[in-house]
C-alpha cells in the first residue's frame, strides 16, 4: 500500500509539473497574445482602467507557471512548490467556474493558441487537475529533497527563472518561437479559409410552439400540426457544430471605395509584401525608414507591397504624411490583424496566398540581405529561428531527465513491485 502511494505521489507531482510547464511555456512564448486575452477580459467585466497592467500580469503568470512547474518536475523546494500549486489552481478552479457560469470570452486562453478550450472544458479540466494537486499538497512533507545542499537548490531554482525570462522576452522582442496560429509561416491563407465539400455542417433542433383555443404546444418539424393551430414562435437550438474553418473574418478592403481586394491579393501568383499594423497611430515608428526602403526595393522589383492596417482614413493620411509611406493601404479586421502577427508593425511575404515568411518590426529585411530567391532567403531565416530554440529544448529535456533520475534513484524497487 505505502508503494502505491508513493508512485501516486511521484505521478501526481510529474502530471501537475508538466502541466504548469506546457501551460507557462504556450503562454509565455507568445506574450502578446496573453495581453490580448487579459484586455479581452477587462473589457467583459468592466474594468477597462486596469488595461495597461495586462501585460505584466500575462508575463507574470507565465513566469509563475513556469517556475512552478519546473520545480515539480525537477523536485526542488517541494514544500513551497506544493503550497504555490495548490493555492493557484484553488484560486483559479474558482475563478474558471465563474467564468463557465457567466462565458465572458469564449475561449479562456489557459493554453493560449495551443489548445483552445470552452470555460466548462476548462473548468473541468482543473477539477481532475486539482485533484492530483491536492494529493500532492496533503503528502508534501514526504518528498526528500533532491539536492542536499539547499544554496543548489536555489541555484537551479534561479537557473530556470533567467531561461524562462531569456526565452519569454526572446519571443517578445522578436515573434513567438512556435506559433500556433492559422497565420504561421507556410500556411496556405485561402485553404484554411474554405470549408471542404464533405464537411459537416451545423444540425439544429427547431421546435415550433402553435397555439389553439388558448393552449401553446410544441411541435418538431416532423410532426405539425393542423390548419387549425396558430404559430406563435419558432425556437432553434444547435445540437452538433459544424466545420469552422481555421481562418474567419479575413479579408481585404480598398480604404477608398470598400472594394473587397481579398483573393485579387491571395491568388496573385507574384512575391507580395504585407505590412501589417492594426493600429498606425500605435505602431512602433523606429524602423519607418527601412520598411519604406524594403517597399521601394520590391516596386523596383515588380513585387507588390501593400499594409493592411484598422486604423480611418484620417490616420492612415497622417500615417503617410509622417512616414513618406509610398504603397498602399488596405483595411482588414482588427482581431485577425492582431492574430495574423505579434507586432505593430509586422511584415509578411506571400506567394499566391501562402505565408513564405514573417518578421517583426525590429527584423525588417535590409534590402541589402535580399535576394532574387525569396523563398531561399525565407527559408533560411525559418532555419536561423529554429536553431534559436534548440537551446531551450536542451533546457527542458535537461528538467526532464532531472525528473527520471529522482524518480530511479528514490523508488528502484517500485520498478520490481508494481
Amino acid at each position: 500500500m505505502k508503494n502505491i502511494k508513493i508512485f501516486l505521489l511521484q505521478f501526481s507531482r510529474l502530471i501537475a509539473g508538466i502541466f504548469f510547464i506546457y501551460s507557462g511555456f504556450v503562454k509565455g512564448i507568445d506574450p502578446l497574445g496573453s495581453t490580448y486575452k487579459f484586455v479581452d477580459y477587462f473589457v467583459a467585466f468592466n474594468i477597462e482602467f486596469l488595461e495597461p497592467l495586462a501585460f505584466p500580469l500575462s508575463l507574470l503568470l507565465s513566469i509563475a507557471e513556469m517556475l512552478i512547474g519546473l520545480a515539480l518536475v525537477a523536485g526542488i523546494h517541494m514544500i513551497i512548490a506544493s503550497w504555490a500549486v495548490f493555492l493557484f489552481m484553488g484560486f483559479f478552479t474558482i475563478l474558471t467556474f465563474i467564468i463557465a457560469l457567466t462565458d465572458p470570452v469564449a475561449d479562456c486562453g489557459c493554453f493560449g493558441d495551443a489548445i483552445i478550450l470552452t470555460n466548462w472544458e476548462t473548468f473541468w479540466k482543473n477539477v481532475v487537475l486539482m485533484s492530483f494537486v491536492t494529493f500532492l499538497f496533503i503528502n508534501r512533507k514526504e518528498f526528500k529533497p533532491f539536492f542536499n545542499n539547499r544554496f543548489v537548490e536555489w541555484t537551479a531554482l534561479a537557473g530556470f527563472l533567467v531561461a524562462t525570462l531569456g526565452l519569454f522576452f526572446y519571443s517578445y522582442l522578436n515573434l513567438p518561437v512556435i506559433d500556433y496560429r492559422p497565420f504561421s509561416t507556410g500556411a496556405d491563407i485561402e485553404e484554411k479559409m474554405s470549408i471542404p465539400p464533405d464537411a459537416p455542417t451545423d444540425e439544429y433542433e427547431i421546435i415550433l410552439y402553435y397555439e389553439k383555443d388558448g393552449e401553446v404546444k410544441a411541435f418538431t418539424t416532423d410532426s405539425l400540426p393542423g390548419p387549425e393551430w396558430e404559430w406563435v414562435r419558432t425556437e432553434s437550438t444547435l445540437i452538433r457544430k459544424g466545420y469552422e474553418p481555421p481562418i474567419t473574418d479575413f479579408y481585404i478592403e480598398s480604404v477608398e471605395d470598400g472594394m473587397d481586394h481579398t483573393y485579387d491579393i491571395l491568388q496573385d501568383p507574384g512575391f507580395t509584401f504585407v505590412l501589417v499594423s492594426y493600429n498606425l497611430d500605435r505602431s512602433a515608428k523606429k524602423n519607418i525608414d527601412r520598411i519604406n526602403r524594403l517597399a521601394e526595393w520590391s516596386f523596383n522589383h515588380g513585387m507588390n507591397f501593400i499594409c493592411l492596417t484598422a486604423s480611418p482614413e484620417p490616420q492612415i493620411a497622417e500615417f503617410t504624411e509622417r512616414t513618406g509611406a509610398g504603397y498602399n493601404f488596405y483595411h482588414a479586421d482588427e482581431i485577425t490583424l492582431k492574430t495574423i502577427i505579434r507586432s505593430n508593425p509586422g511584415l509578411l511575404l506571400l506567394k499566391e496566398g501562402t505565408i513564405l515568411g514573417k518578421w517583426h518590426h525590429r527584423n525588417i529585411p535590409r534590402t541589402d540581405e535580399l535576394r532574387e530567391n525569396l523563398v531561399s532567403y525565407t527559408l533560411e531565416a525559418q532555419q536561423d529561428s529554429k536553431n534559436d530554440l534548440i537551446s531551450y529544448n536542451y533546457i527542458l529535456a535537461l528538467l526532464l531527465i532531472l525528473a527520471l533520475l529522482k524518480l530511479i534513484r528514490h523508488h528502484q524497487f517500485l520498478w520490481k513491485q508494481l
